[in-house]
């Protein structure tokens, strides 16, 4: 099982829309929502390219925002971890 871990930026949420677009994903196993991270299990990773979009509703504004991680591991062996970041558009 593969984990996409993503850490929401400061002041933002999860859009309701966007977590309902996201559990409809036949590759996505299991959706959980935490106060700033999105986990999204998927049952294995494959050579096809997979694209995620999620919608985030800004719900405090926060000043120098600073990017957020997003994190790629096998739930078996996270040692092989794979860290991005991202940040808002526009900033």
């Amino acid at each position: 099982m593969v984990i996409v871990e993503v850490s929401l930026l400061s002041g933002f949420i999860l859009a309701p829309r966007s977590r309902m677009l996201l559990e409809h994903r036949t590759i996505i196993k299991k959706l959980e929502v935490k106060a700033d991270v999105v986990y999204i299990y998927l049952e294995k990773l494959s050579d096809e390219s997979q694209t995620f979009i999620l919608q985030l509703e800004e719900v405090i504004h926060v000043k120098n925002l600073k990017p957020a991680s997003i994190k790629v591991y096998d739930y078996y062996q996270p040692g092989g971890l794979q860290v991005s970041f991202y940040s808002g558009a526009g900033s």
